[in-house]
């Protein structure tokens, strides 16, 4: 749509595609789920879209797309019968995507009833280590992950042969705690430093760097990683869309139809000025 809508390279390629064709890297929220359903009928409009890549899938018909960041409101938009709706399509790779980690800090947790949980995950082999030696065992891939505590000590994760038995394995760990309660999304690997946005912390949860082609290789093949792990940095973010929600759901024009109306809708707000590009990094207060 860019090229056609206008010719800033900047543009977000926006389109509707059909909400059975987007495919989840990582599990959904059921928790999330019901309040997004309702959230989405009471705005009555879709704030911003999910972001996608197109890939393609042996036997599978027309296009596919990978969810990389808005999963929740795609499943969301699923669960509200909605047939189509509109996301943000970029390729998978840099500069468009930057594909870092989010690491796990859990809440009013104590050590010994997290240590006792993970000792209930079959093929789970919890071992004692310092975390600088945890931080290198991660890194070359010989742990799944470890789990560092307030006085510096940490316990590696081992366990699992191939990418889908570990990616098994990771979903067991994060199903022990996610329920237990409160958990944030941090990038420090360190008690006290997560403290500091959020004081309840008792221990943190690290997670290995993924690359773009282990995404893809589990979305295809139907894994699906643990919610909350990877963080997806998009380049030209496009952010609140407002795509009224009967445009969504309208079944009488077609897909085409459709996005035909969204390329004038979009040109209708660039030649009156309602479009901003941000160059730098943005703080927003009223989302």
């Amino acid at each position: 749509m860019a090229s056609t809508v206008s010719d800033d390279l900047r543009l977000p390629d926006l389109r509707f595609v059909p909400t059975e064709s987007l495919v989840p890297h990582e599990q959904h929220d059921e928790q999330r789920l019901q309040a997004l359903v309702h959230r989405i009928r009471d705005q009555a409009v879709l704030k911003n879209p999910p972001v996608v890549a197109a890939i393609s899938q042996n036997g599978q018909k027309g296009t596919r797309y990978m969810l990389l960041d808005g999963a929740n409101r795609a499943t969301a938009a699923r669960a509200a019968g909605l047939p189509h709706i509109v996301v943000q399509v970029v390729r998978y790779g840099e500069p468009e995507v930057q594909l870092s980690t989010w690491y796990h800090a859990l809440g009013q947790f104590p050590r010994a009833d997290l240590e006792s949980a993970l000792g209930q995950v079959t093929g789970l082999e919890p071992r004692s280590a310092q975390r600088m030696n945890a931080r290198a065992l991660v890194a070359r891939r010989e742990a799944l992950a470890f789990v560092t505590y307030e006085d510096g000590s940490a316990t590696t994760l081992h366990g699992g042969h191939g990418i889908e038995e570990r990616n098994a394995l990771l979903n067991a760990v994060v199903d022990r705690y996610r329920d237990r309660g409160h958990f944030y999304r941090v990038t420090t690997d360190t008690v006290d430093q997560a403290r500091v946005g959020h004081p309840d912390v008792t221990a943190v949860v690290v997670f290995p760097h993924f690359e773009p082609a282990e995404i893809l290789d589990l979305a295809t093949s139907g894994a699906r990683l643990p919610a909350g792990i990877t963080r997806h940095v998009i380049r030209w973010r496009a952010l609140r869309l407002n795509v009224p929600l009967h445009r969504l759901a309208d079944t009488d024009h077609t897909l085409d139809q459709k996005n035909q109306w969204l390329e004038d809708w979009i040109r209708e707000k660039l030649s009156s000025r309602q479009v901003r590009f941000y160059e730098e990094p943005t703080v927003l207060f009223d989302e």
